[in-house]
């Protein structure tokens, strides 16, 4: 296995539409949101301004992505990112594939001299917290809420 992390490009958006389902539909049992609206996300994405991804590629296909989106932490009064997703698809789980992507969301964090990389994951999800905790991840006092 080669794993490569890199940002996706317009021959990813097959690929990268169909992680991204297995993620929300799959995996968090989400609504299925229309393709227009994937594709529009992933173009907003692709330009760098409000959010970044990267994809894990292994040999030509795509194996997990994962979101980082910009924005600003009033306690701090410094911008910070928000690693919104980490997916890794099921055949590549255990392969050192969320490990790189992660720390590629990391150091973008760090190059790009944001204050703080913040996530969350769903409560129930024990294998992310474990390996949230095995990257040096902490969980806060914090709540999420949604209206």
């Amino acid at each position: 296995m080669s794993l490569i992390i890199r940002h996706p490009n317009e021959n990813d958006l097959e690929g990268l539409t169909a992680l991204m389902y297995e993620y929300i539909v799959d995996f968090y049992k989400c609504p299925k949101p229309p393709l227009q609206k994937i594709h529009h996300l992933i173009h907003t994405l692709q330009k760098e301004e409000k959010g970044i991804q990267f994809v894990a590629e292994d040999n030509g296909k795509l194996a997990g992505f994962a979101t980082l989106y910009f924005t600003f932490s009033t306690t701090r009064a410094e911008p910070i990112t928000v690693m919104n997703d980490l997916y890794v698809a099921l055949e590549y789980r255990g392969t050192g594939a969320a490990e790189k992507l992660f720390r590629s969301c990391q150091t973008y964090s760090l190059l790009n001299q944001y204050a703080v990389m913040n996530w969350e994951t769903a409560h129930d999800n024990a294998r992310a917290q474990r390996f949230y905790e095995k990257m040096g991840g902490s969980k806060e006092d914090w709540l999420t809420y949604s209206i």
